[in-house]
């Protein structure tokens, strides 16, 4: 199933829930509401925005279609921002007068001739107003460039909810007696959609909202064909897939993963077919918001024990689905479900689909519990369930573990390996290994447990034919691992003699050992001996289970150190 199959499936889902908008309405930010009396006089301004929070967010309202602009002047239908509705903005604009004058000619159009006082009102307002009087009351300057919608004095609803206004709405749209296409995504014969639907909500992307499906330049097309003639879709699958995704992408949706992963916004869903099906859909949405979104500390605090014992629980759950066995925290969870996750990224007024995953949640629930495994090292750095995307790749991979100094692209691709169960990046061995080298503290595990989920996975999938070990494995004689337990245990003879220096041994030696041993470990070994000696007289017991430790890693290694 496609992309857009699939969103189009789930609008049908949402109707049913009673989430979704009818054809030719969509939800928008809306920050005020001018108030009217019956013979269309402002006589006050409602600031609708949500209060919560450090800063005021305008309002999701449902309201007649937006419009697509590109470069020409089309005017929204009984709301806007205050440049159309009220010829008002905070900076200059050349087509001002244009704009105001297309709103009120296109609104005036539409309302008159009607008998509902609450258009008339409206349509006395615009025919008077004049964008001088935006500086008396009721109006105030903190309104001017937001997106504005009327309501009639003593309605509790807005004027576009008026039973005349819904009327001119669900007529304004006849059906087309043009050429019909066969719809890609539903595969009916119907009147083509000649530009898609706009995103909102994606972060980093355009607040105007961005095109998934676009067609703006001759490299783009084919056959001669123009705009949306060059990806066949219905007017009404269009809407539906567009109406669809919106609502996914809304701020507090419970289908989307409160934390970008990378420069990616995910969402994900569940298909349902009837009533039967809808809890099992919802139990498996529930399962993986659970998984993935980020502890309530990202420093995973040892004492959260309620935190520990629902990562238990969601871990023996996706045993459970993977198994095809019932879930005891999801008992409606049936076998068969279909699960879809979409990440989507910023381009330009575009977005970029980073990854789509489509598959039964059995699969995807197998897959989590595979790279729960591959990350498993003792003892684990998290004492809960596997860290997020995020902050796994800002503990192993980022300067300062800052968000923005993960390198571009990788935070996508490690999220794709997880759900379709594929190598992870070669790009995070590297940028693990380099960090260390550059000085990141190894001791936490973060890091290793990085290394050795790559190579882990890469030995399942027949990648790689040595088996990485969860723990210390004093049977393997590959160099590298002996060489990385000889560092560690000088390390730990400077520490346990010496106590916190200023500059350890790995501070000075770990990138330079790790890249040239054969220049670097005489020194290393001939600088230890010093703190050998002072353990030997100081810690006798610690001093004979490191010189133990020591004996037993030369015995294996030969008698060169390697050049690289």
């Amino acid at each position: 199933m496609t992309i857009l199959q699939a969103l189009h499936s789930y609008y049908d889902r949402m109707a049913a829930r009673g989430e979704a908008e009818k054809p030719g309405w969509s939800r928008e930010k809306i920050s005020f509401c001018i108030v009217l009396s019956d013979v269309g006089e402002p006589i006050q301004v409602l600031d609708i925005r949500d209060q919560n929070g450090p800063q005021a967010r305008p309002r999701l309202l449902e309201v007649p279609a937006a419009v697509t602009r590109t470069v020409g002047i089309k005017p929204n239908f009984l709301w806007d921002k205050t440049a159309y509705v009220l010829g008002v903005t905070a900076g200059t604009s050349k087509r001002l007068a244009d704009e105001a004058a297309t709103f009120r000619d296109f609104t005036l159009a539409r309302i008159e001739p009607n008998s509902d006082v609450g258009l008339r009102a409206l349509a006395t307002f615009l025919r008077t107003w004049t964008p001088e009087r935006i500086a008396a009351p009721p109006f105030t300057p903190g309104m001017i460039d937001t997106n504005v919608v009327f309501r009639l004095d003593g309605d509790a609803g807005y004027m576009h909810e008026r039973e005349a206004a819904r009327r001119i709405i669900a007529e304004s749209a006849p059906e087309s007696e043009g050429e019909k296409i066969q719809c890609l995504i539903s595969g009916e014969f119907s009147e083509p959609a000649r530009l898609h639907p706009n995103f909102k909500g994606v972060t980093g992307a355009q607040s105007s909202g961005a095109s998934l499906v676009s067609f703006n330049l001759d490299a783009f097309k084919s056959y001669g064909k123009e705009q949306g003639a060059n990806a066949p879709t219905s007017k009404d699958a269009a809407f539906r897939y567009g109406a669809a995704l919106n609502r996914l992408l809304d701020r507090n949706s419970r289908n989307r993963l409160q934390r970008s992963i990378g420069d990616s916004t995910i969402v994900f869903w569940a298909d349902a077919t009837d009533i039967e099906t809808e809890g099992s859909a919802n139990a498996a949405e529930d399962v993986f918001a659970n998984w993935f979104q980020p502890p309530a500390k990202d420093s995973e605090d040892p004492t959260l024990a309620h935190d520990i014992g629902e990562a238990a629980k969601i871990r023996d759950a996706l045993a459970d689905i993977a198994a095809g066995r019932p879930s005891a925290i999801s008992p409606q969870l049936a076998p068969g479900v279909r699960f879809h996750v979409l990440g989507l990224s910023p381009s330009a007024a575009r977005l970029s689909v980073r990854f789509w995953a489509d598959d039964d949640f059995s699969a995807f629930a197998r897959r989590l519990l595979e790279h729960d495994k591959d990350l498993a090292i003792e003892p684990r750095p998290w004492v809960s369930k596997p860290p997020s995307v995020f902050l796994l790749l800002c503990k192993t991979t980022a300067l300062q573990e800052r968000a923005e100094n993960v390198p571009p692209l990788l935070a996508g691709e490690v999220m794709r390996a997880i759900l379709t169960g594929s190598r992870y990046p070669r790009t995070l061995l590297s940028a693990a290994i380099t960090r260390l080298r550059a000085g990141d503290d190894a001791s936490h595990g973060w890091h290793a447990a990085a290394i050795r989920a790559v190579l882990a996975r890469d030995h399942r999938l027949n990648l790689n034919p040595e088996e990485t070990p969860m723990a210390l494995d004093r049977d393997n004689i590959n160099p590298a691992y002996r060489l990385g337990r000889l560092f560690a245990a000088y390390e730990t003879a400077q520490r346990l003699a010496l106590g916190k220096v200023n500059s350890t041994i790995r501070d000075k030696y770990f990138g330079a050992a790790s890249a040239t041993p054969a220049s670097v470990f005489p020194l290393i070994v001939r600088g230890a001996q010093n703190h050998l000696a002072k353990l030997r007289k100081d810690k006798p017991g610690l001093a004979f289970n490191i010189d133990k430790e020591i004996e037993e890693i030369f015995s294996k290694m030969g008698g060169e150190w390697p050049a690289r």
